[in-house]
């Protein structure tokens, strides 16, 4: 008798499983998915980094590995290069003449034209055997920045403010790849990825301490859709994720964990992206050319350019770093 319950229950399990995969097959086509376009050709090796500077109408962009600082102006289609001292993780707006790069030592100051950088903030005690990584600015101006460690190592990696006052905070702790940030328009919720556990998670953001809360995981990613990267957020609250071995920009809606749409990219690991252009409408993607097999190459020999697309939505204005120099 055990016996005959056994199978009946297991094969009621495999009609609810074709069940399942069915249900999620007839979701997946529902899905609009948009394909897109080569924006600038460029073999970067990692690139990283995505933010629109809506002063300057440009997109800055990070080489990890080619250990460059991008500037790509659609308008020319011209893209400046600006080395820098060791692995770039992400840089972010500061003032008209100058950005804050994350590098393996900490947060340095960069002037945009002659291409010198100085030490911001020293961070070389909180990086051993590992290098500064993802980040964005609060819409306070505080800047978020993360680690990891050069052989990934799990949680061997934390997630880091620095102040107005340039004081270092840490914020998040046992990370192993910190990774994309975003803020919802009325500032009381940040979402945050840490790459290997294949999930997005929501804090109770406060906008003027920027002390977070509440951690949950709102979104959880099926390895089928690859790993989450880089991130973004439109006028609506949805994210915009780019995906790591999974050819693709996908739009989460991080109130249901659901999938919204999808943006196919001819490069097999999406690494970033960000909403630009003058009315913050079209959709810029970075992409890396390495860790792909000899087949994956040939399949994709545009990886590593950058890549754009109408979304059919807007982003949002991108927050720059606000310093509060001290009174004397």
């Amino acid at each position: 008798m055990l016996k005959k319950i056994s199978i009946v229950t297991f094969l009621i399990l495999i009609m609810a499983c074709n069940s399942n995969k069915k249900e999620s097959k007839k979701e997946e086509a529902k899905i609009p998915i948009k394909t897109a376009k080569l924006a600038y050709k460029i073999n970067a090796s990692l690139g990283e980094g995505a933010i629109w500077n809506y002063k300057t109408q440009e997109l800055y962009w990070v080489d990890i590995e080619g250990k460059q600082l991008n500037i790509f102006n659609p308008s020319t289609k011209e893209n400046k290069i600006l080395e820098t001292k060791s692995r770039i993780g992400t840089v972010v707006p500061f003032t008209e003449k100058e950005a804050l790069v994350a590098l393996e030592d900490g947060v340095h100051k960069m002037n945009l034209e002659s291409g010198e950088s100085t030490l911001f903030t020293d961070m070389k005690k909180e990086l051993p055997g590992s290098r500064l990584n993802d980040g964005k600015c609060d819409p306070a101006g505080r800047f978020w920045v993360g680690s990891m460690h050069m052989q990934q190592l799990t949680g061997k990696a934390n997630l880091y403010t620095i102040t107005s006052e340039n004081n270092l905070q840490k914020k998040v702790d046992s990370v192993t790849i910190s990774n994309g940030i975003v803020w919802t328009s009325d500032k009381k919720t940040m979402y945050y990825i840490d790459t290997p556990t294949s999930t997005i998670k929501a804090y109770d953001y406060d906008n003027k301490t920027g002390k977070i809360a509440n951690e949950r995981v709102v979104v959880q990613i099926p390895e089928s859709l690859g790993f989450p990267d880089g991130m973004t957020i439109d006028e609506e609250n949805m994210l915009w994720v780019g995906m790591w071995n999974g050819n693709a920009v996908i739009r989460f809606n991080p109130k249901t964990g659901k999938v919204i749409s999808k943006i196919e990219v001819p490069a097999h690991n999406v690494t970033s992206c960000a909403f630009g252009g003058k009315d913050l409408d079209v959709l810029y993607i970075t992409t890396a050319s390495v860790d792909m097999t000899a087949e994956e190459v040939e399949k994709y020999p545009l990886a590593g350019a950058i890549f754009k697309v109408k979304s059919g939505v807007k982003g949002v204005k991108s927050n720059f770093y606000i310093e509060n120099k001290p009174t004397k």
